[in-house]
């Protein structure tokens, strides 16, 4: 068995991503769903994940999500962040994937899905880059091009985002950008 890429360690592979589609449960959370005492559902979200994402935009590399549920609670975070390019409640990955980046303007294998549980596979056969979370499903782990040192939820967004923007040549610029 070959040891593991991490993200940090496929620059030249991350350098040629121009859109990035994320999983939501277990990648932009950490799995755990809550229920308050009305049924609606709670979801966590790391700010340092938002930031990540925020940062991709300043560098106007497309921010997509494909997920099989739906929620308010995720509504709410992605309009907030303001992701506009959303597939829920998708069990075809691979299709979303397709679509979606012709929606954005790039080709599938420009670009990087992030993915926690089987679910993601068929993303990931669809994309250029495919990138599972540190606390990934191990068939997960075992076809992706690399893994976040980070579990899903707990800066394994933002660490994704960091290396494509470091790849990429972008870094400096985007935090330049932070900072005015």
């Amino acid at each position: 068995m070959t040891t593991p890429l991490f993200v940090d360690q496929v620059s030249g592979k991350l350098s040629q991503v121009r859109a990035l589609l994320l999983d939501v449960d277990g990648v932009l959370t950490d799995g755990a769903i809550t229920y308050d005492a009305s049924g609606q559902e709670i979801k966590t979200f790391n700010v340092r994940d938002g930031l990540g994402l925020r940062m991709m935009s300043l560098a106007e590399i497309p921010v997509g999500i494909i997920t099989g549920r739906s929620s308010p609670a995720l509504s709410h975070r992605l309009e907030n962040l303001k992701i506009q390019f959303v597939a829920d409640g998708i069990w075809d990955k691979a299709e979303a994937v397709r679509s979606m980046c012709a929606r954005m303007g790039v080709l599938p294998k420009e670009t990087a899905f992030v993915g926690d549980d089987l679910l993601d596979l068929r993303a990931f056969s669809a994309v250029g880059v495919a990138l599972a979370v540190a606390d990934a499903h191990p068939m997960l782990k075992a076809r992706a091009t690399a893994i976040t040192r980070a579990p899903g939820g707990r800066g394994a967004v933002r660490e994704v985002c960091e290396a494509i923007l470091s790849a990429r040549g972008l870094w400096e610029t985007v935090v330049e950008k932070l900072g005015k």
